[in-house]
Parts: structure tokens; sequence; C-alpha cells
């Protein structure tokens, strides 16, 4: 709520994570104007590997102060927007960046270690989806018989981020009850993906991390 508050938006108004990024001092830099990628590098981060990173915010700060952030453009508005509000409650508490470092090397290669706070990237994750889609709001949609897409659209964030402040919040059994069939027919196709191994949430099994 403080930092709705913080960005003037009320209610059931979207929030822009883009404009609480410049208060953040947070850069945002389109992935194609980094320079010294290796095509081989550039086309792995693009192709397969694209569903194992959502951004990143470099630990080291630009000589004003503001970090680079970058965000992964095969993901979408609806999931940058998720990704660069978490980076920004990085920032607005208070955390400390996460590291990738080289800690060893050898003949077959370089091993590479990062720093990772689990508390603090559940903490920026659940205050940034609590932002990007509120409660008040959110059970008023529920209510009034919104769709989880319906309100994803209206808030600007992927259906799965409206699904899970649904849980979160402890709106969902209400939710099923208001829409039987479509958790229905959600429930059949989810079985059908996961008989032919493609049964994973893409967006909840990827986070942000810091370079």
């Amino acid at each position: 709520m403080g930092l709705r508050d913080f960005a003037g938006v009320r209610d059931a108004e979207p929030l822009d994570p883009f404009a609480l990024a410049h208060f953040a001092k947070l850069m945002v830099i389109d992935f194609e104007h980094i320079n010294g990628l290796s095509k081989e590098t550039r086309e792995h981060l693009l192709g397969t590997g694209s569903e194992a990173w959502s951004g990143g915010t470099c630990s080291r700060p630009l000589p004003n102060g503001w970090r680079v952030v970058i965000l992964n453009p095969k993901h979408g508005a609806q999931r940058n927007n998720a990704t660069l509000m978490e980076e920004v409650c990085h920032v607005f508490l208070g955390h400390k960046a996460n590291r990738l470092h080289i800690v060893a090397q050898n003949k077959q290669g370089k091993t590479v270690a990062r720093d990772y706070n689990e508390a603090d990237e559940e903490a920026a994750y659940a205050v940034g989806a609590a932002a990007l889609v509120p409660f008040a709001a959110l059970r008023r949609f529920v209510r009034a018989g919104k769709t989880s897409f319906e309100m994803a659209r209206h808030f600007n964030v992927s259906r799965e981020l409206v699904e899970y402040r649904l849980k979160v919040s402890r709106l969902w059994p209400d939710y099923k009850k208001r829409h039987p069939k479509e958790i229905e027919q959600r429930l059949a196709q989810s079985s059908r993906s996961n008989s032919n191994g493609n049964g994973d949430n893409a967006e909840n099994s990827t986070r942000t991390s810091s370079i």
C-alpha cells in the first residue's frame, strides 16, 4: 500500500513499475543495446535459455549511483512488469544485491557461484505482486465475477501473477466456486500437459537475479 501511495495510484488503478524505477534509481536498458555479448551467448539467452532468466540488476552502480536493469525481451510486457517491480522492491526494502562471481577455475572452464538470499527474493516478489495487484481491488473483482484473465489485463500483469495473489490472499476458494467450468477445463488441460512433460509454470520457476 505504501508503494502504491508513493506512486500516486489509488484503489484499482494499475501501477506502472517503470515510473517507480526512476525513484529507485534503476535504469532499464534494452537488451539490444548490450555490447560485448558473443553471438552464441545472445542466441542462448534469447533462444533455448530464454526461460531460465527473467531479468537482473547490475550489482555495481554507475558513477551517478544508478544501477542498470536488463529485462528479458522474450517474456512480454506483463511478465516484465512483475520482474521490474521485484527489482524496485529490492531497492525500497533495502536489500543487498545478489552477486555472481567466479569461485573456482579448472581445465574444463569456470565455476560460477551466486550469493542468494531466499528470504529477500521471496519478500521482494510478494511485496511487488501485492503492489501490482492490491487486495481490496482483487477481492472486489472476484465478487464481481471477473476472471483471472480479465483481472490480469486490467492490472497489466500475467494471469499467473493474479492467481498467485488470489491464493496467498485466500481468495482462491471463492474464485473457484464462481468459475467451476474454467477450473475444470484448466485441470483437464494441466493433466494433459503433465502427461506430455510440459506442466511447469515458466513464470513461477524463474525469478530475477542480480549480475
